[in-house]
């Protein structure tokens, strides 16, 4: 009798620390490496950080196109810029013009090269 109590005495607690243990360490790891945890966090930053960075480069070419656009806008319209609007629009050239034919780039071949 006396060897059953202490037995239950020591496994009872034992087992029941065991098992906290193990609930813990899931919802820890699930913590780190679950759906919403720290490692997802830590990538859903780096994407946004190169989202916002896309964002900053069309919001700059918005404002450059929106520029060019003002400028053949309204009254008082940029010549040369609608000269080489024209010009490109019609594939057209000016008899002034210098023109420097550059040859053709070679295709990559399809097999694939070393990297030493």
């Amino acid at each position: 009798m006396v060897v059953r109590t202490r037995l239950a005495s020591i496994l009872l607690p034992l087992v029941f620390h065991v098992l906290s243990g193990a609930v813990g360490g899931f919802f820890v790891w699930h913590a780190f490496h679950g759906e919403r945890g720290i490692k997802a966090d830590l990538e859903y930053r780096r994407q946004m950080a190169d989202i916002e960075t896309q964002l900053k480069i069309v919001r700059a070419e918005k404002a450059n196109w929106q520029k060019r656009i003002d400028l053949l806008r309204g009254p008082d319209i940029d010549r040369d810029l609608l000269d080489e609007e024209a010009r490109n629009l019609l594939n057209r050239v000016n008899k002034n013009d210098l023109l420097v034919f550059l040859p053709a780039p070679k295709p990559e071949s399809a097999t694939p090269r070393r990297m030493d």
